[in-house]
Parts: structure tokens; sequence; C-alpha cells
């Protein structure tokens, strides 16, 4: 079996019928969107498999969502592959995924925290709205001069997400997104606006940060048990007091996903890369920075039959 390591996908990855076969299939799945619905108090798992779609795509309903049909995969899978876990990454919200599967956070406090969090960051978002566009191409001139430029004539805007070569995130307040956007056209590449509730990794996310710092404290956090590389430094991080920090800093920081996968990819040149939750973002972008890479996605039944079939070969 090759070494593996964990990916956990962010916001934009959840979808009505997430995680529903898999808590079908598996107990041990089952059991872990049974103990969201305890822990927070609300029928989760219910908007997860059932939808509606606009009210699980609600930050403070999909960061718990995405959270739990993560735990809930590395539960199904954890006895196959546990053993051969070298490293693991989140983007964004799944890093707090990423240090429940390393140990470092039970589950019903990580699930009640990332509940927190979107809620922090929807009330940031009204408190200072804002707005996130997704740039594509290659650009003549860094993104960094493009968001500078921009916030001279415009206001606040700041790459938020660089996911991969070729495709970076902006954010900031909306005056000065939409002069970036201009820019960015100038400057040879493509811009998209994003359906989103608030300015995310951008100084406009201040306001959620004492709230967050208080939920963090009350977090029983301990070291993980595997590095996980954070979002802020692409660094490996097991020191539970250094993730509390880091956890934080990811709110209003970039997400450096481009560097975190360079770097373990370096590391861990033959690893397979397990992209646990629904969808297959995270696939698309480790293909992109590293092409030799295998990624399998690990978010449903087939998912886990092929990752069985795979140890089995």
């Amino acid at each position: 079996m090759p070494n593996v390591v964990l990916l956990f996908p962010g916001q934009g990855s959840q979808a009505p019928g997430m995680g529903k076969d898999l808590a079908d299939r598996f107990p041990a799945a089952r059991e872990v969107f049974e103990a969201a619905d305890v822990a927070l108090g609300v029928p989760l798992s219910a908007l997860c498999f059932e939808g509606p779609a606009e009210e699980l795509t609600l930050t403070h309903n999909a960061q718990p969502a995405l959270l739990t049909h993560g735990a809930a995969a590395w539960a199904v899978v954890r006895d196959i592959v546990g053993s051969t876990v070298v490293a693991a990454a989140g983007h964004s919200l799944g890093e707090f995924t990423a240090y429940h599967a390393s140990d470092a956070l039970p589950f019903a406090e990580a699930v009640r925290l990332v509940r927190r969090r979107g809620e922090l960051m929807l009330g940031a978002g009204r408190q200072r709205p804002g707005a996130m566009a997704a740039v594509l191409g290659t650009l003549s001139r860094p993104i960094e001069e493009l968001c500078q430029e921009a916030s001279d004539d415009a206001g606040v805007v700041v790459p938020a997400n660089y996911n991969c070569p070729g495709q970076i995130v902006i954010s900031g307040e909306s005056a000065a997104v939409d002069r970036a956007v201009e820019l960015v056209k100038l400057a040879g590449g493509k811009a998209k606006k994003l359906n989103v509730s608030g300015a995310f990794h951008s100084p406009l996310m201040e306001f959620a940060v004492a709230g967050l710092s208080t939920a963090l404290e009350l977090a029983h956090c301990a070291d993980a048990s595997f590095p996980i590389y954070a979002n802020v430094n692409a660094q490996p991080v097991n020191d539970a007091a250094l993730a509390r920090r880091l956890l934080l800093e990811q709110l209003t920081a970039p997400v450096q996903w481009t560097r975190s996968i360079e770097s373990i990819a370096l590391l861990h040149p033959d690893a397979l890369y397990l992209e646990m939750g629904p969808g297959s973002v995270l696939k698309g972008l480790v293909k992109k920075i590293a092409p030799d890479a295998k990624v399998l996605s690990c978010g449903t039944g087939a998912d886990v039959d092929a990752l069985q079939a795979l140890v089995n070969a």
C-alpha cells in the first residue's frame, strides 16, 4: 500500500445527496452523521441527504456539512488506510476536518466549531459586505500587483486562494474586486464573480476573528497524529497551540493550496491522494499542481469499493 495523503474539501463542494449512500451502506458513516445531528441540535444529516441546495449552501450549514461528510468517509476507510497516512491538507474549512482526522479535534467539538465559524463569517459578511472572483489564465502582471492597484483605486482587494497554476481567487470590497476584474482582463486573464456571502480570506473577515479565537480556545485541541499542511504558510503542523493560531489566521489570510501540494509532493513523490468528502474539486487542482500524482475521490460507497480493490490488488 502506498503512502496516503488525505485531502479535505472546502465550501463549494457541498451538494444535496452528499454522504447519503455512505451512511446507508456503512454503520460507521451513519454514526458520524447521527453524531452531528446530536452535537448541533439540528437535523444536519437531512439537509446533507435531501437539501434544499440553497439552505445547504449557507455558510453556517455548508461548513459543518462538509466536515461531517469528510469525517464519515474517514470513519469508513480509516481501518483500510489509517496506518499509511503520512500527511493531510484541507482547503479552508477542510483544514478543520483534517485536524479531526488526525485525532487533534474530537468530532462533536469540530462540528460545533465550524458551525460557529460559519456563523461568524456570515456575520462578518453582513457587517462588511464584499465579493470574491475567480481569476483564470496566465496574466502578464502578478495578481498581487493588480490587487494592489485596484486597492489604491477602489478599496481593499487581495488574493484569497492560490488554488493551482492558472486559478487564483481574489476577495475584498465589491468595488475593488470589480476594479481588479477589469485589470485582470487587461492583463490577459479571465475573471468570474463568485456567489458567496462575504469576502472570505481577506481583511474584511476581521469581524469574525475575536469570536473564532474564543471558540478555538474553548476547543480541546490535541497534537495531530500526522502532519497537517497549514493553509496560511503551506508548512506541516502537529503542535496543537500552533494549529489554533494558524486556524485563526486563516480567516483573513490567503489559502496557499498550490504551495501546500507542492510541499507534500516533494516529500512524498509516490503518495496516493484521497479526497475525503463530496465532489472532486481538489482532485482537479492536485492534477494541475502535480500532474503525476495519483488522486482518488473518497466520498461515496463506490469510491470506497474502488479504494478497497486498489488495496487488495
